[in-house]
């Protein structure tokens, strides 16, 4: 898949809660874009030379959408915040394999900042779709969005909407079930719906989170533990940039 180096142009720029902004830009990589990929987007610091990966929210004709969260004040992400309409921002883009796309009846799960993807993939699921979504708390994000697409579950740690507790204790209290499933967030959520997923005999694609260095490939900043040898690293590592983020769950160890 074609790799390039973009000078995109933001097209709005929109918070979404407390410390979730949504940027859409224009950019020629949309045209090649998949539903679970990425992109990395660059700083004008040049004291930060490594870029900060973020994962597509949508695409559209000629530009895709970013959802992402401001990690603190001396931060690339709060840079991008603060970027308005007609500025211009540097990517390479697209990267990683998505998700499976296909008509199978699948239940789509998101966590915290892994939520954003599963817009995408949710509008171009063509069987059933339900999607369970996992928050802290009442404060929420895309929900309206997603549940264009599907019936919406939400699980909060603190109760205040939905299920109290985790995606996985959504599941379970609503006896939602289907032929696979598709999900991103945290590595203990992750790890949680592999066995969950393993247990009842249902297909599963993680979509894996990590700190990334290059995003094409060659630095093996971003590894994960396989269940067979790599051909690039010659061990039982898969690279979560080149590789991923999007694996069969039976093919990473959490």
């Amino acid at each position: 898949m074609t790799k390039i180096m973009d000078n995109g142009k933001v097209l709005s720029q929109d918070r979404l809660s407390k410390d979730i902004y949504s940027i859409r830009i224009k950019t020629d990589m949309a045209k090649d874009a998949r539903a679970g990929q990425f992109v990395n987007v660059y700083t004008s610091n040049p004291s930060k030379l490594l870029p900060r990966p973020i994962s597509i929210c949508e695409i559209g004709g000629d530009s895709i959408r970013l959802v992402y969260r401001v990690t603190g004040e001396d931060t690339g992400t709060k840079e991008f915040s603060g970027l308005k309409a007609g500025d211009d921002i540097k990517l390479l883009g697209t990267l990683g394999n998505g998700f499976p796309i296909d008509s199978k009846s699948t239940i789509l799960i998101g966590g915290g900042i892994g939520i954003p993807p599963m817009l995408e993939t949710a509008k171009q699921i063509e069987g059933e779709r339900i999607i369970v979504l996992g928050f802290r708390d009442s404060d929420t994000f895309l929900v309206d969005e997603i549940e264009s697409y599907g019936k919406v579950y939400i699980a909060t740690e603190d109760g205040s909407i939905g299920t109290k507790g985790n995606v996985l204790d959504a599941i379970r209290e609503n006896n939602i079930s289907a032929k696979r499933i598709l999900a991103c967030g945290p590595t203990p959520m992750l790890r949680a719906i592999k066995k969950y997923a393993v247990e009842n005999n249902i297909e599963c694609f993680l979509s894996l989170e990590e700190k990334m260095a290059c995003g094409i490939g060659a630095c093996l900043a971003c590894t994960c533990k396989s269940s067979d040898v790599d051909s690039h690293s010659k061990v039982k590592n898969k690279r979560i940039c080149s590789e991923g983020p999007v694996f069969n769950a039976l093919e990473v160890e959490l």
